[in-house]
């Protein structure tokens, strides 16, 4: 063993903790080896010190053992070779994710609750490293591990995965604040059961389909209709009660916030979000009861609409949930305006800003609970207003903005590439865009055979070609040869591991700006 590798790696116990940055540190071995140590991954565990290193690119876990103790971990840990004396090396893999998480309670997910929060999708798994640098000097709190299962579908990814790669990075980067893990979009009993399995905490509850959109130009006939077939017994409620809550009253939210729903209004209200509350109440109820005693939080989901939800929309779904015991730490609303994927809002900011208000007052009202801005990646118009606004408290859900950096830096650093993914993207765009709200038109997104260097770069300005390559991130990612290889993935993470600290620059800069607009007069 080198000469004083326990204090090299006491060193950097002590020194590089509280540190900005988490630079690779290279220690050469007796044997000649050289590993390059993520100094604010080493953490003492009992006699045993436990780091990420990496080996010509190639990343794994380290437990080194101090003489004649015995190991805490190397036990549990799978595949671990002893390549010195008293040093194990262990691969990143699922079962050496799951001895870390046993081991140190940092590794695992908490709860968020209402704090501000940002929820940061790493669809490649290789991207949380860089989310936390750029949020670890914030108030916000990460929700790392976050992947709908539409995404789980789309990467071939298992939810075990996207768990393991949170806690790698939370371990090389040394990240103790806590971090939270989203179930995002769940539809099903059997997507809880699959999210809660793999340890995730925070379930959003994404009952859309059960939106009945175009409520105001239904017949008095046709809604009279649809406010019968309401599961009434699981609304545990009469359609007579229902309104009678509401028709006639005045609901005062805050100081000179004040609803009085009309006739119509309940009826729209009803007939559009009925079915929602009433998925949702089962949805809530099962995890309560099949998951009696395992922590978990709950986000509604109302986004994924035709039309926004009005301030008395959001009202009456969030009343009715409380009246049946449900207890939300998010609600996601369908805002005015267009949420795209990957480009900035489009809109009028002036009614976004004073219906987020109405939104901001009843969370407050009636939760508490944070408004949850979904699609949020690169709205950066709508950050400068909720930002400036500070009412109450906020999660933003991004995670297409990461791939899309991950792009960027293949862009940068490996145009061939690049160059094949472009052009693969543009023949899966009018296929793949299908299920996401875009509208970019392929024929102003060049080929990269007619991209200059510096037009290739620019496409990352351009929202046309940033929804060409943002939805297609699951054709890019599964797409396989004809012989069953995979065409792009495996190159794809070998140049990022390769470019790692320009892959980290691009995801820290702009999530930087991302939370630039939350941090001011904080």
């Amino acid at each position: 063993m080198t000469k004083n590798f326990t204090a090299i790696l006491t060193n950097m116990i002590n020194e590089w903790q509280h540190h900005h940055d988490n630079p690779l540190q290279s220690v050469q071995l007796a044997s000649g080896t050289t590993l390059q140590i993520y100094p604010k991954s080493v953490q003492q565990l009992q006699s045993d010190i436990v780091f990420i290193a990496r080996q010509d690119h190639i990343k794994s876990m380290f437990v080194f053992t101090r003489a004649n103790s015995n190991s805490a971990i190397a036990g549990r840990l799978a595949e671990a070779s002893e390549i010195e004396p008293s040093l194990r090396c262990a691969p990143l893999n699922h079962q050496n994710a799951a001895a870390i998480r046993e081991q140190f309670a940092f590794a695992r997910p908490v709860l968020i609750g209402l704090a501000n929060s940002f929820g940061l999708g790493d669809r490649l798994g290789l991207a949380n490293p860089a989310h936390l640098r750029a949020i670890a000097d914030t108030p916000f709190r990460a929700v790392l591990a976050q992947q709908s299962i539409r995404e789980l579908e789309r990467t071939e990814r298992t939810a075990e995965e996207v768990m393991d790669a949170a806690t790698w990075a939370v371990l090389q980067e040394g990240y103790k604040q806590g971090f939270g893990a989203d179930a995002d979009h769940l539809k099903t009993t059997a997507d809880v059961d699959r999210m809660m399995k793999a340890g995730f905490t925070f379930f959003t509850i994404d009952p859309g389909a059960y939106v009945v959109n175009g409520v105001t130009t239904l017949s008095a006939e046709e809604l009279a209709k649809q406010v019968s077939r309401l599961p009434w017994d699981v609304l545990a409620d009469t359609s007579a009660g229902m309104f009678s809550r509401y028709e006639g009253k005045t609901f005062r939210i805050a100081a000179g916030f004040e609803i009085t729903p009309t006739a119509d209004q309940i009826r729209f209200a009803l007939v559009k979000y009925g079915a929602v509350i009433a998925r949702t109440a089962e949805l809530y109820h099962y995890l309560t009861s099949k998951h009696n005693g395992k922590p978990f939080e709950v986000e509604l989901s109302v986004d994924e609409t035709d039309s926004p939800t009005t301030p008395f929309e959001h009202f009456f779904i969030a009343n009715e949930l409380k009246r049946l015991e449900i207890k939300l730490v998010s609600l996601a609303p369908r805002f005015i305006g267009d949420f795209e994927k990957g480009i900035d809002y489009k809109g009028d900011l002036a009614r976004f800003e004073a219906e987020y208000i109405w939104h901001a007052h009843i969370a407050a009202a009636l939760g508490p609970y944070k408004i949850s801005i979904h699609s949020g990646s690169d709205k950066f118009r709508v950050y400068d207003v909720i930002g400036r606004l500070k009412l109450g408290p906020v999660h933003i859900k991004t995670a297409g903005t990461s791939y899309l950096e991950a792009l960027r830096t293949l862009a940068e650093n490996k145009t061939a590439l690049f160059d094949e993914i472009l052009d693969f993207a543009r023949s899966r765009y009018e296929t793949d865009k299908a299920s996401y709200h875009v509208s970019a038109m392929l024929a102003r997104v060049p080929s990269a055979g007619a991209c200059t260097p510096q037009q290739r770069l620019q496409l990352f300005e351009d929202e046309q070609a940033r929804q060409v390559l943002h939805v297609t991130f699951g054709s890019v990612l599964t797409a396989r040869d004809d012989s069953g290889k995979l065409r792009f993935k495996d190159r794809i993470l070998r140049a990022l591991s390769e470019y790692e600290e320009a892959h980290y620059r691009n995801l820290q800069r702009h999530f930087q700006r991302h939370l630039a607009p939350f941090l001011q007069n904080t």
